[in-house]
């Protein structure tokens, strides 16, 4: 399990509503060394099988922290810049400089993020589609972003082949 306070970006779902989602999100997080906070109410008990199945075993091998609400989490975060993806911004993610200590902030897979998270964050980004298409799913979001500001910051994890 990776400690939080040494990785160089978090990860973090506002409420989330599909558990596989959150499932394959804990597992990138996993593979990448990031720790995940998950800002609660979550749609669904933390017991769910689809959570279970797409988290597979590397669920016991990413730092989750869960926070009773926004506030919570905000009061947890202190003062590090919340980079909110969002389909509403205007700038790409890949032309954004990521720092380390960033929070990468995902929304709901159904809606977002309320007005007051919008309001919170320090940049909002998003990840280019063709013209019609409205998103991608949150996990691949997560994927996309984490992998850019890792890149950007040369902190991929170091292979162990």
């Amino acid at each position: 399990m990776e400690n939080a306070t040494a990785a160089p970006i978090a990860v973090a779902l506002y409420q989330p509503d599909i558990p596989a989602n959150l499932g394959a999100t804990a597992r990138m997080c996993a593979c990448f060394g990031l720790p995940l906070h998950v800002i609660e109410p979550a749609g669904f008990p933390w017991s769910h099988k689809a959570l279970k199945r797409a988290g597979m075993d590397y669920l016991d091998h990413v730092r989750i922290i869960r926070h009773d609400s926004w506030q919570a989490f905000l009061k947890a975060m202190g003062d590090r810049r919340l980079i909110l993806a969002s389909t509403r911004a205007a700038f790409p993610h890949h032309a954004f400089f990521y720092a380390p200590g960033d929070i990468l902030l995902f929304g709901r897979e159904c809606c977002g993020v309320p007005q007051e998270v919008h309001d919170a964050a320090h940049a909002r980004v998003r990840i280019p589609l063709r013209p019609g298409l409205r998103s991608l799913n949150v996990a691949m979001s997560a994927g996309i972003i984490a992998a850019e500001a890792l890149r950007q910051l040369s902190a991929f994890p170091e292979e162990s082949r």
